[in-house]
């Protein structure tokens, strides 16, 4: 199947690397759906690369709402019968600066559970629910590529202190990775994650190494692994890195 063929859902795609990697696979031919939570800047950015003459379309998706969740897959099922590519990019960072390293809630020490829980529920468990709705349909369809975003800050192999809930929530995130490409072992699907680096977002800041069309670049490679490509791995600039 040639990319003018493949549909992909890319979630928090409004700004951004979401953005940046809806733009890339549209004008490699795939049909993008755009998520965003926020409908009118999702639709507004939709719009504009639609104007371009890109196939992209915009679905509300907070990925924190099952009934968002089962709108979206009701609308990919009927409209396109299959999802052949999904990036988990919608992501918070809910974790006061570490600046001063005492300040409230930058410490684990005194970190408060409800961020923690936050961080989770959308770094995290909006990944699961996404693979849960959208893993089977792949496997049923015989093709799938899930690219998970996650961060250097979420590697058990060089984990430091601060930011103690979006660090958990990425650690967490690299296992849902683990276990679904496990459990699809020996399938076309390939599930990864990726660090897309420093990168000038707002989670990021200005004072980033990369713009996002250069971390984009990484996360389109693996939603456009060929049949055979590695699955269950973590990766940043197409390398393989330690967890």
């Amino acid at each position: 199947m040639t990319p003018t063929n493949r549909v992909a859902l890319i979630t928090g795609a409004n700004k951004g690397i979401g953005l940046a990697v809806c733009r890339k696979l549209a004008e490699s031919g795939v049909q993008v759906i755009l998520g965003a939570r926020d409908a009118k800047k999702g639709a507004t950015a939709a719009e504009a690369l639609r104007s371009q003459g890109l196939p992209v379309v915009f679905q509300k998706l907070d990925v924190t709402s099952a009934d968002d969740i089962k709108a979206v897959h009701e609308f990919i099922v009927s409209k396109f019968g299959r999802l052949d590519i999904l990036v988990n990019n919608a992501g918070v960072l809910l974790d006061p600066p570490r600046h001063p390293p005492d300040a409230e809630g930058a410490s684990v020490f005194n970190a408060k559970l409800d961020t923690i829980r936050g961080s989770l529920e959308t770094n995290t468990f909006g990944a699961l629910r996404l693979c849960q709705r959208f893993v089977p349909l792949m496997l049923k369809n015989g093709y799938g590529r899930v690219v998970n975003l996650s961060s250097g800050m979420g590697q058990l192999s060089d984990m430091n202190g601060g930011w103690p809930g979006y660090r958990i929530s990425k650690v967490a995130l690299n296992a849902v990775t683990r276990i679904f490409a496990d459990e699809t072992a020996g399938s076309n699907v390939l599930i990864n994650s990726v660090c897309p680096g420093w990168v000038k977002t707002d989670m990021g800041g200005q004072e980033a190494e990369r713009a996002p069309e250069g971390a984009a670049e990484g996360i389109v490679w693996l939603a456009t692994l060929p049949d055979g490509g590695p699955t269950g791995g973590f990766f940043r600039d197409k390398e393989p890195i330690e967890w």
